[in-house]
């Protein structure tokens, strides 16, 4: 497998300007005999199509939701960064660069990550073009708020909607390239597997979700948006239809897949309380600019949060973190929680939580200006726990949220599969292996307005593509894997539900996989994996005869992937003998507790190379090296 990031030379900071100035470029007349293909129409889906439709490509779109504006960039709460520096307080494009690949744990490619600062000022600019509502001072101009891993106020924000309110501009975007005829969207189609002809991408399979119909899609050039894959995790924050099988589809077909151990267990959720529960709820990030985590001093005591005075109080992250307090990175405050619930410290009936507090906030700013910033999430709160955030401390704990682990792209954020490019969550391209918060919403932008409109036209003009027959061969062995694979499932016909085997899968990753890995435990998973997906193939129920509208059937095949996907997560963190970021090994960690790198081994992205049913899977290596940045130990303190 052939790994060449193509990192354009010179300066890092000029990197971006020089890729431009000298890209081959696609003149007007010929963008239109071009189709492109995109699947997912979240942030980099929806980006892409309305960009790429407004340049005069031919855009075929494709979502299994029942229309684009479901994508679940919808469900990102907090907020957008950039660095304005609306707030004089020091920040530029260096230091947002700095604090994402700090932040990552000096795991991410330093001239991607730096184009994802470089661009995310005209990112601000393009969403209030839009409409986007962003939140606004009393003089007119842009709020900005802190989040965790940053000592400056870069956080664009729409009250706790933000997502919501930049996949709508991403959106009203995207239905005028529609209106024009420019981008067609083809709703409730799931893709299935990738067809690549002579080494090449050139079209997808899809199923038709109401009439079970499988079809080949072809064009020029394929985007994948698809999003991460936590939902291996069974209880995650991703929606219940988040899934990880395009990505692994693709990778069946020569996709390397870069750094799968690199998930996120992001600290602000309400904590799981019941086996009923089919997923998480996220509270956002940026209720720890007002809110102080804190959990009893003694183990011992049960009293109500507000009998319990500030003496008897552990308020450990700014007892740990003096510099950063409680904003310190997710993977730091998610390991802090773990550690208290631990020690026996933990609040709620099942002692899996910590205490989230706004008293002090209300006191110091009031009631209504909380409610301003957050009210939002508070009435969700409320809603879900039947308890009043502005009265008693919310209740949280880390839950499996970001994956920074994705398909293998370089600097074009082409995989190495010509024609495959891979867009936002779904590549792994910018996080290292931790991902700042507000900086999911910023990249999936980048990528889809203003990084792929660049990037795609060199392919797309170097090369000449001959029209794909349905009848090809390719096309026909494609879609022949897609009938079997689906018979495949129908035939089982066992006793127990896709559901008992998805928990029994989130079970052993999150317990093995999750906050913390051991040689052991990562051995121990991968043999349980295994048994667990034999009995699945062996008595796996699921209900229908046919293939139509079959949400059993979809689930099943979804679940299927994420078994195969679960081993090679066990066995990346099984071969990355360090602790970075998310990715804590229990093996390797200073005498504090804190992660500890080996930089003379792994500083490399793991990328994987599929080998055939039932072979091992082959580790490669794309060295990692830094211009700009003095690999230290990551310190908050």
């Amino acid at each position: 497998m052939k790994l060449d990031a193509h990192s354009p030379s010179g300066p890092l900071a000029d990197k971006w300007s020089n890729f431009k100035e000298h890209a081959k470029m696609v003149s007007p007349a010929n963008k239109r005999k071009h189709t492109i293909l995109i699947v997912g129409t979240g942030l980099a889906g929806a980006g892409a199509a309305a960009s790429l439709g407004e340049m005069g490509y031919k855009v075929e779109a494709f979502c299994y939701q029942d229309s684009a504006r479901r994508a679940h960039s919808i469900a990102a709460q907090g907020g957008i960064n950039a660095a304005k520096n609306y707030q004089n307080d020091g920040d530029n494009v260096f230091r947002l660069f700095y604090d994402t690949i700090k932040g990552g744990d000096f795991r991410g490619r330093e001239a991607n990550t730096y184009r994802l600062a470089e661009v995310s000022n005209q990112i601000i600019d393009q969403c209030v073009a839009q409409g986007v509502p962003f939140a606004r001072e009393y003089s007119g101009y842009l709020a900005n708020r802190t989040f965790g891993g940053a000592l400056v106020s870069r956080t664009f924000y729409a009250r706790g909607q933000t997502g919501q309110q930049l996949l709508l501009g991403a959106y009203a975007s995207l239905n005028a390239q529609v209106a024009a005829g420019k981008v067609r969207v083809h709703p409730r189609m799931e893709m299935l597997d990738l067809i690549v002809i002579d080494g090449v991408a050139r079209g997808i399979v899809t199923r038709d979700m109401v009439t079970g119909e499988i079809s080949s899609h072809f064009g020029d050039a394929v985007l994948l948006c698809t999003g991460g894959y936590s939902n291996v995790f069974y209880l995650s924050t991703s929606a219940k239809g988040c899934n990880g099988s395009a990505a692994w589809r693709a990778y069946k077909r020569g996709a390397g897949f870069a750094n799968p151990c690199y998930t996120q267990i992001h600290p602000t959720c309400i904590p799981h309380t019941g086996d009923y529960q089919s997923k998480l709820t996220l509270m956002s990030e940026s209720l720890r600019n007002d809110g102080r985590v804190w959990v009893p001093k003694s183990a011992d005591d049960k009293r109500p949060p507000n009998q319990i005075p500030e003496e008897d109080r552990d308020y450990y992250l700014e007892r740990i973190y003096p510099a950063f307090g409680n904003m310190v990175p997710r993977d730091v405050a998610s390991r802090n929680a773990k550690n208290v619930c631990d020690e026996g410290r933990g609040v709620g009936s099942t002692g899996r939580g910590v205490y989230l507090d706004f008293s002090s906030a209300i006191k110091r700013v009031g009631r209504q200006a909380i409610t301003d910033r957050y009210g939002n999430l508070f009435e969700m709160y409320e809603m879900i726990t039947d308890e009043d955030p502005y009265e008693f401390p919310m209740r949280i704990y880390p839950a499996p949220h970001y994956t920074m682990g994705g398909l293998w792209v370089d600097y074009n954020l082409m995989s190495n599969i010509p024609g495959l490019f891979v867009l936002g969550e779904a590549n792994f391209s910018d996080h290292g292996a931790n991902r700042l918060g507000a900086s999911a919403l910023m990249q999936g932008l980048a990528d889809g307005f203003f990084v792929i409109p660049n990037t795609i036209a060199p392919y797309i003009g170097s090369h000449s593509f001959e029209e794909i027959s349905p009848d090809h061969e390719a096309a026909k062995e494609a879609e022949n894997n897609v009938r079997s694979f689906v018979e495949k499932l129908l035939k089982v016909k066992g006793n127990k539900s896709v559901d008992y085997f998805h928990r029994s899968l989130g079970m052993i990753m999150i317990d093995k996989c999750g906050m913390s890995r051991s040689a052991e435990g990562l051995t121990e998973a991968i043999e349980k994996i295994g048994k667990l997906r034999e009995e699945f193939w062996s008595d796996v129920r699921i209900p229908g005869e046919g293939n139509l509208v079959n949400q059993e059937l979809e689930k099943a095949g979804r679940v299927a992937d994420f078994f195969e996907l679960a081993e090679l997560m066990c066995r990346d963190a099984l071969a990355r003998e360090e602790s970075c970021g998310g990715h804590f090994r229990e093996e390797h960690k200073t005498e504090e507790g804190e992660a500890k790198r080996d930089d003379e081994n792994f500083t490399h992205v793991a990328v994987w190379e599929y080998k055939g049913e039932g072979a091992l899977p082959e580790r490669h290596k794309e060295e990692l090296t830094f211009e700009a940045v003095e690999l230290t130990q990551r310190s908050y303190k």
